[in-house]
């Protein structure tokens, strides 16, 4: 997909379409993180760090209690 700046005031924007928006779980409060390597631009929403740590939390029990389970499962 290509895209050019639209002028905005006196800035410049990029105009993110409605369905990567939906794809990301973006909506127009979430904070962004935009970051550069040099020569890419990166933009990445700013997960709720206590929503990640449950899911970790949850995630690890899971896998200590079904662990020969999920080792059978894999083979």
């Amino acid at each position: 997909m290509l895209k050019r700046l639209t002028r905005h005031g006196n800035s410049w924007a990029l105009v993110i379409d409605k369905p990567i928006l939906e794809l990301l779980k973006i909506d127009p409060q979430a904070p962004l993180e935009i970051s550069t390597d040099g020569q890419t631009l990166i933009v990445s929403p700013i997960r709720d760090a206590e929503r990640e740590a449950k899911f970790k939390a949850a995630l690890e029990e899971i896998n200590a209690k079904y662990a020969p389970a999920l080792k059978k499962l894999a083979q």
